[in-house]
């Protein structure tokens, strides 16, 4: 008896302790915490360990290098690859470098507006009943399935973005595009929605099948499944053998000169100055979204310069694909890869004066992003951040002048808006009150468009000036503005200052 009364009192204790504990807890959150880590330390450890190990995993899928055109490995990148489509299912990493503009930020140069005419692929679909289908199926045939060709992804970027299933269908649409075979059955089963994406991939990579219009047919069942495909040819294919050697004696003019010289750039620029000099921009031309009409025809839209700027690189041997997006509309260009990286070129824009210009000549995507916005699959090709052959080139008869003209060295060049108020400030509380001028150095277009928005809108006072007449102790200010356009995209801003 005196055992189990011992054994009573004691748990009244533990309970009276206990009841303690939670209240002290409950009050103290901190000393909760600390029994939790006490308690779990070791879970955690495990759980952080995983966690960890989990972060390592981690695939990332790169384009090859520029300067790799030359290497003996020309293995395709590789691939994730979506059963449910035929495009690859690939991560927004791989891009990254890449930033998407917004449409709002665009700003078209009065001298270059409407010099577009781009057109995306067009799809005419017709549903047909399960029984004709099949029917065709059968009967129709694949024509060429293109099973023995292969496609380097350095040079055909936009096979290397389908999966296998997207791959297979590429194949045979260019074989049977090359066979000028019309109507064929699908290689693979595909849903009407997906055929697009593949078409278009065709197109883009192949400037040499400018007797292929961008358009095509597509009968399909109930359920999506495409079983007919029928391309379209212009006149050229009437008579294609000797479009052909038109076509390519048109180009060899132009290649022969640019052959022998050193250098992939100066290829590059012979190019681009020989398509400028002989083609004229023109929106009713004939088959203006083909190579053919501006190398053979000598008339064209922003697609048919692109298409011949790519054409005539791949028969240099020089990375060159064909770009699509917006640029105050549909808009064709081209991005290029030299030894250092990737760049873009608008040989349209470059081609809108009297003389030629170099203006949207070997630029990065930072230079382009108020002017050219990527879309449809062409965000996925490589980003342009290539600096060595960068603003080389100077327009003819351009007296702008230099930033070593003006003895200012590539530092002390303003990329930022912050950086310009910084150095505004600076300048105003080193040089007090008084009457006075002082300069700074901006670089690009999109700059330029944010400096003259915080004067005009009033923002630049609260930005740096109320704060530089404090330090100064000036209690009044009349500033007067003034740019002057330099060489290589950058702008002399001139203040002239009057603090009291």
């Amino acid at each position: 008896m005196k055992v189990l009364k011992k054994l009573l009192y004691i748990l009244l204790i533990l309970f009276a302790l206990l009841s303690a504990f939670v209240l002290i807890c409950a009050f103290n959150p901190d000393i909760t915490d600390k029994v939790a880590d006490f308690l779990y330390s070791e879970e955690k450890e495990n759980s952080s360990s995983a966690a960890q190990q989990e972060d390592n995993i981690t695939e990332t899928i790169a384009w090859p290098a520029a300067e790799s055109k030359d290497s003996q490995d020309n293995t395709q990148r590789s691939e994730i690859v979506n059963n449910e489509s035929g495009i690859d299912s690939r991560p927004e990493e791989e891009n990254e470098e890449y930033i998407q503009p917004g449409q709002g930020v665009v700003h078209v140069p009065e001298s270059v507006a409407g010099r577009n005419g781009y057109e995306p692929v067009k799809e005419d679909r017709y549903q047909i009943e399960d029984e004709e289908a099949n029917a065709l199926l059968q009967q129709l045939g694949m024509g060429n399935t293109g099973d023995n060709l292969n496609f380097d992804s350095l040079f055909y970027p936009y096979y290397a973005m389908l999966d296998d299933k997207g791959k297979h269908l590429y194949r045979q649409i260019y074989a049977n595009a090359n066979d000028l075979n019309q109507a064929f059955s699908p290689a693979e089963e595909i849903q009407v929605d997906e055929l697009t994406d593949i078409f278009a991939a065709v197109f883009n990579d192949h400037p040499e099948l400018f007797f292929m219009e961008t358009a095509y047919y597509c009968k399909y069942k109930r359920n999506g499944q495409c079983a007919e495909i029928d391309l379209a040819f212009n006149r050229t294919a009437q008579n294609l053998e000797n479009e052909r050697a038109l076509f390519h004696q048109k180009a060899e003019e132009i290649l022969s000169g640019a052959r022998n010289l050193s250098s992939d750039y100066e290829k590059e620029k012979y190019v681009h100055d020989a398509i400028a000099d002989r083609v004229t921009y023109n929106l009713s031309g004939e088959m203006g979204q083909s190579a053919y009409s501006a190398l053979v025809n000598g008339q064209s839209v922003c697609a048919g310069y692109a298409r011949a700027f790519q054409y005539l690189m791949q028969q240099l041997s020089i990375p060159c694909y064909y770009c699509t997006g917006y640029a105050g509309e549909n808009h064709a260009w081209n991005i290029v890869a030299l030894d250092d990286g990737y760049y873009n070129a608008d040989v349209t824009w470059d081609d809108a004066e009297e003389k030629r210009s170099y203006d949207y000549f070997n630029k990065s995507d930072e230079d382009y992003a108020d002017t050219h916005i990527r879309r449809e699959m062409s965000v996925y090709l490589p980003p342009c951040s290539g600096q060595k052959y960068r603003n080389l080139e100077q327009n003819p008869g351009d007296e702008r002048r230099s930033i070593e003209e003006l003895g200012i060295g590539p530092d002390e060049v303003l990329t930022t808006l912050a950086a310009y108020q910084t150095d505004c400030y600076n300048k105003i509380a080193e040089a007090g009150t008084g009457s006075y001028t002082f300069m700074n150095v901006i670089e690009g277009n999109d700059l330029l468009y944010q400096w003259s928005d915080s004067y005009q809108s009033g923002a630049y006072k609260e930005d740096y000036l109320e704060d530089a007449m404090t330090a100064v102790g000036a209690v009044s200010c009349q500033i007067r503005l003034s740019a002057e356009e330099l060489a290589d995209n950058r702008y002399l801003l001139i203040h002239e200052i009057v603090l009291e």
